[in-house]
């Protein structure tokens, strides 16, 4: 159940995921169309200006001659003379403007000066003629022109009663300045985009403005502009059909109120949902662990009880004996008296690697002091296990080095004994032999204790270590787990080793080596647990 809740979340979580990046994706193209379209409403803006500024170009200059109507159809064509003058200085580099008059009714051409020539005068008649003939509406206002080859030019139209046009009027302009004569004013005239999105930023600083003829030929604006992604075009229809280009400047779409598109999020989703991945894989992890503790806790409880049992059960037994004077003989209340004796120091055993578990909770430190003579503490832990060991049928041998000295306490050396030795009892069978055997290796105390019981596997003599991790066995016994995982805890807080390896003779041996020590024989300590022939030397 937990573990599809888990599967469940992480489908959840995919889902979000998948989800927030819908949304940031669908965010991010609003904003990018959005970005393109103020590009194409500030061309159009611009298309619109320039049509502003044509208009305020040409209707002083033509104004006269194309306003209002005709009040009769046969009104006779205009001299271009007489608006002639009202056009602007002459264009730098001495070329003259002239003002051209075209009769639409009989295609008939005049020009106020001589400076064109019939043929340039006629073609300029040709493209006015033909642009009204395609293009002309009473609303259209002054149109511009620029025939190939032809100086650029601006016109009006004389219309008649309901609309007939009559009459074309119109003024040559400057080629090498009409940029600055038509599109840098119409870009100073209006603001291309709203000051609400712009905050009042200037123009030239957001946008780049690109104007080109009809042809392709850039006629305002920077060849090479900076690249962007957000840009829109426009087309003046009726000035020379100029292409108006827009593009937002990179550095200035961060600067519009409408914000930069935002960046992709996908890396931040992906991150996320790993993480998420990792942390349910820990979870699962951490529940496995949660599991196994807790089915390791059982057999611990299981296997104390067991151990608390059984020496109660032989207590009580024999306590009954002993109180109701069933014993028939002195021998018997004796031995009733030691196997309790026997059965209380097993549970002493127990409670001691339960009391120890607990304070290595809380953190132990190594012992400090003189140091302690190995071989009599030996001797005596054997002495107090020999009737248990002898109640499960096992002999103890013993081969000890008198001269070893360890920084320790006796109560940690009896520790750590008596539960190898018990361990070697359960499991190396009733009737076998234990064989003790204290020795120098090197600058090292080695202890080991062999059991002709059936090993240790491989794959288990780490696992033994910890714990409450019980080895099954062919006799089963069982036991707490308690008491490796305690020699090796005291053992490594001491600087030393726990192993276990297999006997010559078969079986399994556990060696524990400690650094050794000098005896400092001025101390009582070492003094009193010196062997006899150490003290002899103290004068």
């Amino acid at each position: 159940m937990l573990a599809a809740l888990l599967v469940l979340a992480l489908v959840v979580t995919g889902l979000l995921a998948y989800e927030a990046h819908v949304a940031a994706r669908s965010h991010r193209e609003t904003a990018e169309r959005a970005l393109r379209d103020y590009a194409s409403v500030a061309a159009w803006e611009m298309v619109a200006s320039l049509g502003e500024t044509l208009d305020a170009i040409a209707a002083p200059m033509l104004g006269a001659v194309t306003a209002g109507k005709a009040a009769s159809p046969f009104e006779p064509l205009a001299d271009p003379a007489s608006f002639a003058a009202r056009a602007p200085d002459a264009c730098p580099g001495g070329e003259q403007r002239t003002a051209v008059a075209v009769d639409l009714r009989d295609g008939a051409a005049r020009a106020s000066t001589t400076t064109l020539s019939p043929a340039t005068i006629a073609r300029l008649r040709d493209a006015i003629v033909a642009d009204v003939s395609e293009s002309f509406r009473q609303e259209r206002g002054y149109a511009l022109l620029t025939p190939r080859g032809l100086p650029p030019i601006v016109y009006g139209v004389r219309i008649a009663e309901h609309g007939a046009p009559l009459a074309a009027y119109g003024s040559t302009l400057c080629a090498s300045t009409l940029g600055s004569e038509l599109i840098a004013p119409a870009l100073r005239r209006r603001a291309l985009l709203p000051w609400d999105v712009t905050g009042g930023v200037p123009m030239d600083s957001l946008l780049d403005v690109d104007v080109s003829d009809a042809d392709g030929t850039l006629l305002w604006g920077t060849a090479a502009p900076a690249a962007s992604a957000f840009g829109g075009q426009a087309t003046a229809e009726r000035v020379a059909r100029l292409r108006v280009s827009v593009a937002l400047r990179p550095t200035a779409i961060t600067r519009l109120r409408i914000g930069p598109p935002p960046g992709s999020r996908l890396p931040l989703l992906v991150t996320l949902l790993v993480t998420t991945i990792g942390l349910l894989g820990v979870a699962v992890l951490q529940l496995r662990r949660e599991q196994e503790l807790a089915r390791l806790r059982n057999d611990f409880v299981a296997g104390v009880s067991h151990e608390l049992r059984t020496p109660l059960a032989q207590i009580m037994l024999f306590a009954e004996t002993l109180r109701l004077g069933r014993a028939r003989s002195e021998g018997e209340r004796r031995q009733a008296a030691e196997i309790i004796v026997q059965e209380g120091q097993r549970l002493m055993q127990l409670v001691e690697n339960v009391l120890h578990f607990a304070r290595n909770e809380r953190g132990l430190r190594p012992a400090t002091g003189a140091p302690l003579a190995l071989a009599p503490v030996i001797e005596e832990t054997l002495a107090r296990f020999s009737p248990l060991a002898a109640a499960a049928e096992v002999t103890l041998d013993a081969a000890v080095d008198d001269d070893l000295f360890v920084t320790i306490d006796a109560g940690t050396v009896r520790q750590i004994l008596l539960n190898l030795l018990d361990n070697a009892v359960k499991h190396g069978g009733s009737g076998g032999r234990v064989t003790v055997t204290l020795a120098r290796a090197g600058d090292d105390a080695r202890l080991t204790v062999e059991d002709e019981g059936p090993g240790v596997r491989s794959a288990d003599r780490e696992r033994i270590w910890l714990p409450f991790v019980r080895v099954p066995t062919a006799n089963g016994t069982s036991g707490s787990g308690l008491g490796l995982s305690v020699v090796r805890e005291l053992v490594v807080l001491h600087g030393g080793r726990a192993s276990v390896e297999d006997a010559p003779g078969g079986g399994a041996r556990f060696v524990v080596v400690l650094p050794s020590s000098e005896p400092t024989w001025t101390s009582e300590h070492a003094l009193a647990s010196a062997p006899r022939r150490a003290r002899e030397r103290v004068p």
